[in-house]
């Protein structure tokens, strides 16, 4: 089976490498400099009575299109009106038809933190992520060294990011470190994209508690959330089962309500 994972990240480097040309990074160091800190994403996640993170998705490689036509304006808003914690968004476009222009108009029309989905492979990325709005960035263990993952995060702290680290298997728990803040358990694997959410049960106990945890992908049920919640986890990032329907603000507004009706 063709490893998904690897051929995004061979992609995203030469991706990234156009956008250094682009705008060179000092340049991007310098607009850095006069954006301020946003609200935090791992504290929105703890003061939250749902800890939905509600995705603005417009494809994925396991099912291709899911909302082609989606747009920011129509989506965002309504995240936030109808109790997302926080919002991922994808800047992914050759897999995910993201963009980071997504991610600037989120910015512009809400104060819900917001995660930038990305595979970070540069610190670039990281500074793109600060200039463009995000609260929080993603560091994918299955896409990183060990070293990599503490040098992206130190350097996303020291810009007042916080920092979601990703995993999906025991391995990967060595990955935690003092500048996470976040660790999520992806139940889909990125190199075969098979979900799974018992891999959220499994791995929630060598996660240490200092750390809000949260889970990814596969859930559709509000008696999943709950059952993950008696597990441990605080968020839970849900993006196909919204993105899927005609109205995603409609169907987070039915979930929520389902959720909190079920405490």
């Amino acid at each position: 089976m063709e490893d998904i994972l690897l051929k995004i990240i061979a992609n995203k480097k030469i991706e990234v490498a156009a956008h250094k040309a682009a705008i060179p990074f000092t340049e991007l160091e310098k607009q850095v400099e006069a954006i301020s800190r946003k609200a935090s994403f791992k504290e929105a996640l703890i003061q939250s009575p749902t800890g939905i993170i509600a995705e603005f998705k417009r494809r994925s490689p396991s099912r291709d299109w899911i909302f082609k036509d989606a747009k920011v304006e129509e989506v965002i808003p309504l995240y936030s009106q109808f109790g997302a914690s926080a919002i991922s968004v994808l800047t992914d476009h050759d897999f995910f038809g993201g963009t980071l222009a997504d991610l600037q108009q989120a910015a512009s029309l809400t104060t819900t933190p917001l995660l930038r989905k990305e595979f970070i492979v540069d610190e670039y990325q990281i500074f793109q992520a600060k200039t463009y709005g995000a609260s929080a960035i993603l560091l994918i263990a299955a896409a990183l060294t060990k070293e990599e993952n503490k040098r992206f995060a130190t350097c996303a702290k020291s810009l007042g990011l916080d920092v979601l680290l990703e995993i999906h298997n025991d391995r990967e728990a060595e990955y935690i470190h003092e500048n996470v803040d976040v660790v999520g358990v992806n139940n889909r694997n990125l190199r075969t994209f098979v979900t799974d959410v018992d891999t959220s049960y499994r791995l929630a106990e060598l996660i240490p508690d200092e750390y809000v945890k949260i889970s990814e992908s596969g859930i559709s049920k509000a008696e999943t959330v709950r059952e993950l919640r008696q597990a441990g986890f605080r968020g839970f990032l849900m993006g196909e089962n919204f993105m899927k329907t005609a109205d995603p603000g409609k169907a987070l507004e039915e979930f929520v309500g389902e959720l909190l009706a079920g405490n």
